[in-house]
């Protein structure tokens, strides 16, 4: 990565979000270089399919789409079907963050309704800090969604999964998710220049 054009050496920091948080969380608890990582509203294991790496498999979280909720709208709720990460049967499913090599921010909206994020967000936790690792850095907003995108991008609670198919619930109320996104995008920004730059105070970004 370190010699893509767009890259800036020689620190590394990986943003992602929903399945592309897990993949995030995978890329710098496997890859070296990986300065700081950022995720919004992220499973601390793989969900969706197997990850492969090397000669590692890492399998997918379990899940039971026979727990299915449907709205009234008829929209998909999912967030029953994710079975939970510490149970036995799923511990290989684990994300071992333990080996990742910079901090972590986590981006959490309370009203996630397609993961139990903030949940996650705690298994991150402590299990890094069962390990001795730094805690990492949760942000939870209240009455947010699943879909935090930068500022000023209107609410997305309902919208057709690319993978399902499906039209999803994602939740969220518009003023708080909207204060959220502003927050966030600001609070994504200080993290990384603190840890890719070694800048303390930085000036925002006025979008």
């Amino acid at each position: 990565m370190l010699q893509h054009p767009k890259v800036k050496a020689p620190s590394i920091g990986l943003l992602g979000f929903s399945k592309g948080g897990d993949l995030c969380l995978s890329m710098a608890s496997f890859l070296k270089g990986i300065t700081a990582t950022v995720v919004i509203n992220a499973c601390v294991a793989n969900t969706i399919a197997p990850l492969h790496y090397r000669d590692m498999i890492i399998p997918k979280l379990v899940s039971d789409i026979g727990k299915i909720k449907i709205t009234k709208s008829g929209f998909f709720n999912f967030m029953d079907t994710w079975s939970n990460p510490l149970e036995e049967h799923n511990h290989q499913s684990l994300i071992p963050l333990e080996k990742a090599q910079g901090p972590f921010l986590f981006i959490v909206g309370m009203d996630d309704q397609s993961w139990k994020s903030e949940f996650y967000a705690q298994i991150a936790s402590e299990r890094l800090q069962a390990h001795g690792k730094e805690r990492p850095q949760i942000i939870c907003y209240p009455d947010t969604g699943h879909s935090i995108n930068p500022p000023y991008f209107p609410l997305s609670r309902v919208s057709v999964h690319a993978v399902l198919g499906e039209a999803i619930v994602y939740g969220g109320e518009p003023k708080a998710h909207s204060k959220a996104q502003v927050d966030a995008w600001q609070q994504i920004q200080t993290f990384f220049h603190k840890h890719l730059n070694g800048k303390k105070s930085v000036k925002h970004s006025k979008m």
